[in-house]
Parts: C-alpha cells; structure tokens; sequence
C-alpha cells in the first residue's frame, strides 16, 4: 500500500536556525511552500518545519524528532565535513540496521536536539 515517505515534519523552536544548521551542516536546499512554510529538500524528500503550535492537528514537541537519513558519500567524508562545520558527533560510527540492511552510521543534535543519523548502507 506505502511506497515511500514524501516528507517528515519537524517542530523547531526557531525556523531560520533550523534551516541555517541543515543547509550547512548537511547541505540540504532551503525550500518555500503554501503560505510561506518553509522546508529543506534532499533527493525526492524533504523536511517540512514547524513552530510549536504552528500545527494544531500535530501534538509533536520541540525537540522530539529523531531522523535517519542515508548518504552517498563515505561516512568517513560525513564525519570530516561535520566536524568542519563544528557539528558535534554524539556517537558513532557504529553499525545499525537499516530498512533493508545492514547500516553504518554517525548521530548528532541538530540545535533543538532532535537525534540525526546518517548512515551508509554497508
């Protein structure tokens, strides 16, 4: 019945910080939609981004978001680029599972401290 997630939404306590962080700490593209959201693309996804309250229908906090998101780069390369853009790496690289396999993965807090892995399919 589901082929694919279209996009996740995150509720961030400042929209212009949260935007500045993924377009420099993983070069996500700053996007514009319905009565001036905004959102950052990657691939055929994105991230829509909300402010608490924003989104009556969604009871998600500030904070609560906890995103997996694989890379074509070398983890090794991830983990160089984070470091250069003062990105703290709170664990990894370990190994996990993935949706259809084995993963190797780094996690960090993005600034409202919502858990961000990226991981390469091994």
């Amino acid at each position: 019945m589901i082929s694919h997630i279209d996009h996740v939404v995150l509720t961030v306590s400042d929209i212009e910080v949260t935007l500045n962080f993924y377009r420099r700490a993983l070069l996500m593209e700053e996007i514009a939609f319905g009565n001036g959201r905004k959102a950052l693309r990657f691939g055929a996804q994105k991230i829509n981004l909300q402010t608490l309250g924003q989104e009556p229908r969604n009871r998600a906090q500030v904070g609560s978001g906890d995103l997996c998101l694989i890379t074509q780069w070398n983890l090794k390369d991830v983990v160089a680029h984070l470091v250069s853009e003062n990105v703290e790496i709170v664990e990894g690289p370990v190994r996990k599972s993935g949706a259809v396999g084995e993963i190797e993965s780094v996690y960090f807090l993005d600034p409202d401290e919502n858990l961000i892995e990226v991981s390469v399919y091994k």
